[in-house]
């Protein structure tokens, strides 16, 4: 009779599910009650973009783009020496042009991404600039925008010296994570004469990314657990810039502001961002702003990731050139109407045993424990006692078996859960993906995390049955006992806040 049959006759079956059943419902509450809750609430929008006017004619005129260019090749040096490779664009026509440097989004902005739009412009009448962004001291997890923005001033000097361009009309364009910097930029110096920004979330990166992401999980239909372990996991995340706020650099800004958003930008809250931007302003006492809603533009102003939207280079064009008159319109915010459902609600940071620490000590606790099975075994064979003086031979090789699948369970459960948020966060940067791969995933961790419980309450029960067998495990046997079951004990809690355990399945 095998370890399982005897369990079986001692526990039965209907013991052990019960068992079952009872944990599940305790770690499916540890998963409601512990915080922090996350439920973004319905946006209040200001009445003002429940219905937009047209853009004025004027501003998406055609635009002549047809003169000839010069294109030249420069290195700025950064303050700390890093060396910033960009290129000029100018007209070939007499007189001081307007001109405008590029700043990039987040990731790895090489200059190469604006080629397309910096030499329309420039055939336009507009002297551009594109530049490589630094990769000393801007990684992954630590950005600092203050740095981006000196490298945008050293930039914009490199063009304030041409004899072709307009000092007064000399601004900064920034994209996404750029509309960070460029406000930072615009009030550390008068330099700089007028600020585009595009696609700007004007909340915390944390806000914008968790609302991007809510968006996408809405748009592949994923279970509402889904959202809540994307948002525990990012609750836990150490990025020295997540909780950015750029209302004080918005506040300060004293040059006309240009501000295009699009209506189909899943990326970032574009209402709530056109309030803040607005609000912020007004405190701060700008009222030179520009605020446009194209039809059908995504994040970077195209239409689905292909053309640019219809007029956004007409209406970028018309109003760099129309300078200083086009500083103050007639009507401030226009265009497509926009629709926003939710607020870009905030993460609560985790608690103290749900942070980064913890969690990671949880883990290599888990992991070190999965470790000491094969290890004990291994001080078992070395010492070289037969099976049947060290342990009795028919309990603890079934009992070493259900171990070794209790450790595969836990790492396969790890391995999924990571590469199913990094699937999540891949699906919403490319604004991809297709909601089978999304439940296809939830279901699969789902029912690792259910089988990691199962083997656990049965795991007990078979060296509870073999203690009453009289049963003496070894030392090394005992420190695996304890690796492996208290190491899938941890996962477990773990992945009871992680709400892998939320009813309903």
């Amino acid at each position: 009779m095998t370890i399982g049959d005897r369990i079986d006759n001692q526990a039965g079956r209907g013991v052990l599910s019960v068992a079952s059943g009872l944990i599940l419902v305790v770690l499916a509450t540890v998963g409601y009650t512990l915080p922090p809750p996350f439920d973004p609430t319905p946006l209040r929008a200001d009445p003002v973009f429940q219905t937009l006017p047209s853009q004025p004619p004027d501003e998406v005129r055609p635009v002549a783009a047809t003169r000839q260019i010069t294109t030249q090749d420069v290195t700025v040096t950064a303050e700390d020496g890093t060396p910033l490779q960009a290129t000029i664009r100018a007209p070939v026509a007499p007189g001081r042009h307007p001109a405008l440097v590029f700043v990039q989004g987040a990731g790895a902005g090489v200059r190469g991404e604006f080629t397309t739009q910096a030499e329309w412009l420039a055939r336009a009448g507009i002297v551009t600039l594109v530049y490589d962004k630094r990769t000393v001291g801007y990684d992954f997890r630590n950005r600092d925008f203050g740095l981006l923005a000196r490298d945008a001033l050293l930039v914009l000097e490199k063009l304030l010296v041409r004899d072709d361009v307009d000092p007064a009309r000399a601004g900064l364009w920034g994209v996404s994570e750029g509309s960070w910097v460029v406000p930072i930029a615009a009030t550390r110096s008068s330099t700089v004469g007028f600020t585009v920004l595009v696609s700007a979330p004007n909340v915390s990166p944390m806000r914008q990314v968790t609302w991007a992401l809510g968006e996408q999980l809405e748009r592949l239909y994923a279970p509402s657990g889904v959202r809540e372990l994307l948002t525990r996991a990012m609750g836990a995340v150490d990025m020295n810039f997540l909780r950015y706020d750029g209302l004080p650099a918005l506040r300060g800004m004293r040059q006309p502001v240009l501000a295009l958003y699009g209506t189909r930008d899943p990326s970032i809250p574009f209402v709530e961002s056109s309030m803040a931007l607005t609000g912020a302003l007004a405190e701060g006492g700008n009222g030179d702003y520009t605020i446009r809603y194209l039809d059908r533009a995504d994040h970077g102003m195209r239409v689905h990731g292909g053309p640019f939207a219809p007029g956004y280079l007409q209406t970028l064009a018309n109003w760099v050139l129309g300078l200083p008159g086009t500083a103050r319109p007639a009507v401030r915010i226009a265009g497509a109407t926009p629709i926003q459902r939710l607020e870009a609600s905030d993460v609560p940071a985790a608690p103290w045993y749900a942070g980064g620490t913890v969690i990671g000590l949880t883990l290599c606790l888990a992991a070190v424990g999965y470790v000491v099975g094969p290890v004990a075994e291994m001080v078992v064979r070395l010492r070289g006692r037969s099976p049947a003086a060290e342990t009795n031979a028919r309990i603890w090789p079934p009992i070493r078996r259900r171990f070794r699948r209790m450790a595969w369970t836990g790492a396969g459960l790890l391995v999924s859960v990571a590469a199913f948020i990094t699937l999540l966060v891949l699906f919403s940067v490319n604004q991809a993906g297709a909601w089978p791969a999304v439940l296809t995933g939830w279901l699969v961790i789902r029912i690792l995390a259910l089988l990691m419980l199962l083997q656990e309450v049965t795991g007990v029960a078979a060296v509870v049955a073999g203690l009453r067998e009289g049963w003496e495990p070894s030392r090394p046997q005992s420190f695996a006992i304890a690796g492996v079951l208290g190491g899938t004990a941890l996962l477990l809690v773990a992945a009871a806040y992680y709400g892998l355990f939320a009813f309903p399945w």
